[in-house]
Order: structure tokens, then sequence, then C-alpha cells
């Protein structure tokens, strides 16, 4: 059992480390997924415009980066709102502005 005792660290110490890596993945998809899109599927879609999702993006990412290198307390709320910030986007968002036609999957007769 010395893998869950390193460094005075517990077991359930790397849980929450682990979660806090999986919800930078999800703010860094989401982010990414942000700045790909055109910002006329924003407004088109009758979402908040495509800066206002880059900035609330870009901090929730920002916060991810702090959470998964351990800058932040393990408990700290921040990263649990980025990462509701991100599933927000990746739930609601993304969805209604992918059927707009303007995201990635488009071939040239039309979307895949």
């Amino acid at each position: 059992m010395s893998f869950f005792n390193l460094n005075g660290a517990s077991a359930i110490t790397y849980f929450f480390w682990v979660l806090l890596i999986g919800a930078f993945v999800v703010e860094a998809w989401a982010f990414v997924d942000a700045i790909r899109r055109p910002a006329a599927s924003f407004v088109a879609a009758g979402k908040q415009t495509k800066p206002l999702w880059l900035i609330i993006l870009g901090v929730a990412f920002l916060i991810g980066i702090g959470g998964a290198l351990n800058y932040l307390p393990i408990f700290s709320f921040l990263p649990i709102i980025a990462f509701v910030a991100a599933a927000i986007y990746l739930a609601d968002v993304r969805p209604k502005i992918s059927n707009l036609g303007g995201g990635s999957r488009q071939g040239p007769y039309g979307p895949w």
C-alpha cells in the first residue's frame, strides 16, 4: 500500500488530483472548440457572443491549469465553477452552434 502513501499524500488526494486533471481536459476541449467556431454562429444560435464565451472559457482554462498543477487548494470551489462553465458550453452552446453548419464537420457537399 505504499503507492497510496507517497510523500504523505492519501488515496483521496490522488483521487481528487485525477478529477482535477479530467476537469482540465474538459475545460481545454471547450476552450479550443470555442476558438474554432465562427462568431456568427453564436449570434445566430441566440447564445452569448463569441468574445464573452472565450473570456469565460479562457478563465476556466487558466483555473483548470492551476488546479491540475496543484497551485489551487484541492478542495477549492474555483475548479468546480470552471468545470461547470465548460460543461454548460459543451452541453448547451456547442450543439446549437454545430447545427448551424459553421463547425469543422463540413464537407464539399454539406455536413458529414
